[in-house]
């Protein structure tokens, strides 16, 4: 009874950790993507570069506490044999890391240039290319995390 309310209080605390970041992620993809295609290069880089100065510092926060929430939950299920449970959890982690990499091979080099060009107040002539490759994959990153959300929710309808 206590391992199974701490694996659904795990779950759901991994549901809201990683909700953040899907809504974050979706909000990238579908509202600023757009509206930065509408703004000269300068604009830009000191918008995107503004914007992941905080992002960068901060959204590490609820995606740590929605993958350790997560690991709990799956390790949890597993010692109590809720097989379904870990199985849908043992998903949502798998999905969490391919977006962790995602995220640290190709997006986080891209925000520390634009982060820099910012803070410096100086041009970066690559902006523009800078910012399409990270366009390239936002889809996908929202992607994984509505996918791992998903595998979150039915571990907890379980």
């Amino acid at each position: 009874m206590v391992l199974d309310l701490i694996t659904r209080s795990a779950a759901l605390i991994a549901v809201l950790g990683t909700a953040v970041v899907y809504g974050t992620d979706v909000f990238c993809a579908v509202v600023l993507r757009p509206a930065l295609a509408l703004v000269d290069d300068n604009a830009l880089v000191a918008v995107t570069g503004s914007v992941h100065r905080y992002g960068d510092r901060r959204m590490p926060v609820p995606w740590v506490l929605g993958f350790f929430a997560a690991a709990v939950s799956g390790v949890s299920a597993g010692v109590t044999a809720h097989w379904t449970r870990a199985i849908a959890v043992g998903a949502a982690l798998v999905l969490l890391l391919v977006w962790l990499v995602l995220y640290t091979q190709v997006s986080a080099p891209i925000n520390r240039q634009l982060t820099a060009a910012a803070d410096a107040n100086q041009p970066l002539p690559n902006g523009r290319a800078l910012q399409a490759k990270w366009d390239s994959i936002i889809g996908a990153r929202a992607m994984l995390q509505a996918l791992a959300l998903a595998a979150l929710c039915v571990a907890l309808m379980i």
